[in-house]
């Protein structure tokens, strides 16, 4: 069972200005807190132990977050941002060679979801939500629970699961990022290597149980927030 988990948080959030020219994005207020704290408190309500960060834009901000709430984490930082897949190399020295969860630091899950993942053994996993819209994210084509690959935001209609940011890695995952090349946008892409452990069928896919919230634009923070005045 993983007890370690990453917080994916080097990003500029460059959608949510003008909020974030002074914080990063997982630091903007959502009912009162920054959003990261929800995040850190279903983490820990979820028994994991160890908490890691990749910080980047703003490092600073993040640092006092943790300070002024109490919360234990370790940072990591990324200097360049080259993506997802090089952020998550940055943590190779964090996991030491352990099973352990990602998430991104815009995005909430329930507890119950953060638990059923840390779970997961011997296999990587990716979880996965039905929604309505699937032509705006990646969507995850499988059989018999394992992930054949992930098409980004189709553009006709390929299934309706949808990647939401939530994996389970084993090791094998850095393998793949050291095989993985720049996308067409100029990145290392951690999808890609997902996609590459999936053509070797060491992937499965977790469907959630409850919920996700995805912090993604300014019209997102009134939807999340009426959303936590029932939840948490």
């Amino acid at each position: 069972m993983a007890t370690k988990i990453v917080i994916m948080a080097a990003g500029k959030g460059t959608r949510m200005m003008p909020l974030t020219r002074y914080v990063p994005k997982t630091l903007i207020n959502v009912g009162g807190k920054p959003f990261l704290y929800y995040l850190i408190k279903n983490v820990l309500k979820a028994g994991y132990t160890e908490i890691g960060i990749v910080v980047g834009y703003k490092k600073e901000k993040i640092q006092e977050f943790l300070k002024d709430f109490g919360f234990k984490a370790k940072l990591m930082e990324q200097k360049k941002r080259l993506g997802t897949g090089h952020a998550l190399k940055q943590i190779k020295g964090f996991v030491e060679g352990e099973d352990f969860v990602v998430i991104g630091g815009d995005n909430l899950w329930s507890t119950n979801d953060l638990k059923a993942m840390r779970s997961k053994s011997k296999f990587c996993y990716i979880a996965g939500m039905e929604h309505p819209s699937p032509e705006k994210y990646g969507v995850l084509l499988g059989e018999e629970g394992i992930l054949k690959k992930i098409v980004e935001k189709p553009k006709s209609f390929v299934g309706n699961l949808i990647n939401v940011g939530l994996y389970k890695f084993t090791k094998d995952i850095f393998d793949a990022l050291d095989k993985i090349e720049k996308s067409e946008r100029g990145e290392y892409e951690l999808t890609d290597a997902i996609s590459l452990l999936a053509s070797q069928g060491k992937v499965k896919v977790m469907k959630l149980k409850d919920y996700w919230l995805d912090l993604g634009c300014l019209d997102d923070i009134p939807i999340i927030e009426q959303f936590l005045t029932k939840k948490v």
